[in-house]
């Protein structure tokens, strides 16, 4: 069975992946269509929770990052 950290932050991050998501479509972006897919899709390959926070903040930060 799955830890529920996990299960918490695959639903927040996914919520924030929605979001972008959501963002890029009107955006018309394919970098922050790329990074809302990433969010989508990557806790279901990582298992420990610290790699889940830190993949996550990153991938959260990466459009901020790469837009300055």
């Amino acid at each position: 069975m799955e830890n529920p950290t996990q299960f918490i932050l695959g639903l927040v991050f996914g919520i924030i992946g929605l979001g972008y998501f959501s963002y890029a479509k009107r955006q018309k972006s394919v970098m922050l269509l790329l990074v809302a897919v990433s969010l989508f899709l990557f806790p279901y390959f990582v298992s420990n929770v610290i790699l889940l926070l830190i993949i996550g903040a990153v991938l959260v930060l990466l459009p901020f990052i790469l837009r300055n």
